[in-house]
């Protein structure tokens, strides 16, 4: 089935710094630009850097499995080889982890290999894979 990509928008306060995180870090190709703002391919999905200098970041969290976890966030579903690769990239690259690679809801019908990082202007980004990828909205 193929699926629509979706497309976000988000506040950054250095363009320069997106471009190094979301390019280099995490090898998104750069698509259109201008002087405020920066599209990247994500995986297939369009994601827009707005410069937006002294936009406030909500700082509110949830408890998920033990972990207290950021929200705002947003982030991708990867095949597990693929986030094992992306997490081996970002221990690499010396990226801070708000919440380091983990698996969650072991043994559990959600089970997921799970990672929280923050990109340069704060905003939080969740990487994760599926044990069994056609679990990935089953109910507890």
């Amino acid at each position: 089935m193929t699926r629509p990509p979706f497309h976000l928008a988000f506040p950054v306060d250095d363009l320069a710094a997106a471009r190094d995180f979301y390019g280099r870090v995490l090898g998104c190709p750069e698509g259109r630009s201008a002087e405020h703002w920066v599209d990247f391919d994500f995986h297939g999905h369009q994601i827009v850097a707005h410069l937006a200098p002294g936009s406030e970041r909500n700082k509110a969290g949830n408890l998920v499995d033990g972990e207290d976890v950021p929200v705002p966030h947003f982030g991708l579903v990867l095949a597990m080889d693929d986030w094992r690769a992306l997490a081996r990239r970002l221990e690499a690259s010396g990226v801070e982890f708000i919440i380091p690679p983990t698996v969650r809801f072991a043994g559990e019908p959600g089970e997921q290999a799970t990672m929280f990082l923050a990109d340069p202007a704060g905003n939080a980004l969740e990487f994760k894979a599926m044990a069994d990828p056609g679990k990935l909205f089953a109910a507890h």
